[in-house]
């Protein structure tokens, strides 16, 4: 017999924080700074599913309802590279997928899709099964992959020297050496000032991309809710930003979310020199981990800058109900539309761009 399940708000519940300071595969896209910033930012409502009652939390299952004219989706979780269920129970798993899928039937959603960094605790499901994967009282659900991406995580238990070995000795070692000898500076904060030279890089790379930049309210945001805990990397030549590197702080991860350059100094390696920076920042502040963020599988340069790190690749794959890709046609065209204007439009119109289209993209 299915546990029953219950709803809670993780927001206001102090029981969530609890779960997620103690559960082992909790992420930084599990705490309340990151729903805080997807609500704030984009209106995306978060809730997290149990099978507790009451008192502290055994599991917890966190989504969003991403809920506008072109999307409709439950959503675990929007812009987030993985978001493990915090869930131990093959039976407690189970039940909660039921619960969603009833809520799409009832609840005119789309499509639920859940994006895993590990396999599920107690393997209730896996998306390569294919349809009818989970059951519930012999009845099948409807799921399948929705998407396939690579992890990249790099190791920061291993002295800093062999860590440094381990780079590609061209295209990475011999990047930062020169970035050394151009007399590029490593710069490291949060104040205002680095958020907006930051976000002009991150412009920068969007638009080489033919893609508007994320609102720079939502990095704003980000910013308010993690505090110390987000550090903003740049390279400096002569004083003005050619790189930068935005990371999160949990635990002992750090995590590195988004990038920017400027292309006409990429031969002077900032982008490297940021990355060898952040490790050694990181390993001085005791951590184990650096999470390098998914790869899309066509996106073969950054697959590379990853792979040339040393770090180690894993494969991401989504899943969801009813089994098709999330964001569902109408998202389609928009995307495609923003990309074939952005590289033309003016700063001001590009901005506006990615404040319209991203809501619609969680």
């Amino acid at each position: 017999m299915s546990p029953p399940v219950y709803v809670l708000a993780p927001l206001t519940d102090p029981r969530w924080d609890a779960l997620v300071a103690r559960h082992p595969r909790a992420s930084v896209f599990h705490t309340g700074g990151w729903l805080d910033a997807l609500k704030r930012t984009y209106g995306y409502e978060p809730f997290a599913l149990t099978t507790t009652a009451a008192g502290p939390l055994d599991d917890g299952l966190v989504v969003c309802r991403v809920r506008t004219w072109a999307a409709r989706r439950l959503v675990s979780l929007p812009f987030s590279d993985h978001c493990d269920p915090l869930v131990d129970s093959a039976d407690a798993l189970s039940a909660m997928i039921a619960w969603l899928e009833a809520e799409i039937r009832k609840g005119g959603w789309r499509s639920f899709e859940l994006r895993p960094r590990t396999e599920t605790g107690g393997q209730p499901f896996r998306a390569d099964d294919g349809p009818g994967a989970v059951r519930d009282g012999g009845q099948p659900f409807r799921v399948a992959e929705t998407g396939r991406f690579m992890l990249h995580t790099l190791d920061l238990r291993q002295p800093a020297a062999e860590i440094f070995r381990r780079f590609h000795a061209s295209s990475t070692q011999r990047a930062i050496r020169r970035a050394e000898r151009e007399g590029l500076e490593y710069d490291a904060g949060r104040s205002r000032a680095h958020l907006e030279e930051f976000f002009g890089l991150l412009r920068l790379t969007r638009r080489r991309h033919g893609l508007p930049p994320q609102p720079i309210a939502w990095f704003r945001q980000l910013l308010a809710s993690f505090g110390e805990r987000l550090t903003i990397h740049l390279a400096r030549h002569q004083g003005a930003a050619v790189a930068g590197i935005l990371t999160l702080t949990f635990r002992t991860t750090m995590v590195y979310k988004y990038g920017g350059s400027d292309a006409a100094h990429h031969a002077r390696g900032g982008m490297p020199l940021l990355f060898w920076r952040a490790v050694q920042q990181a390993q001085a502040a005791g951590l184990e981990l650096l999470d390098l963020g998914r790869s899309d599988l066509d996106q073969d340069g950054l697959i590379a800058f990853k792979d040339h790190l040393g770090a180690t690749r894993s494969t991401l794959t989504y899943c969801g109900i009813p089994g098709r890709p999330a964001g569902g046609p109408r998202v389609d065209v928009l995307s495609r539309a923003a990309r074939r204007v952005a590289a033309r439009l003016p700063d001001a119109a590009l901005d506006l761009t990615g404040r319209v289209l991203y809501r619609h993209l969680g």
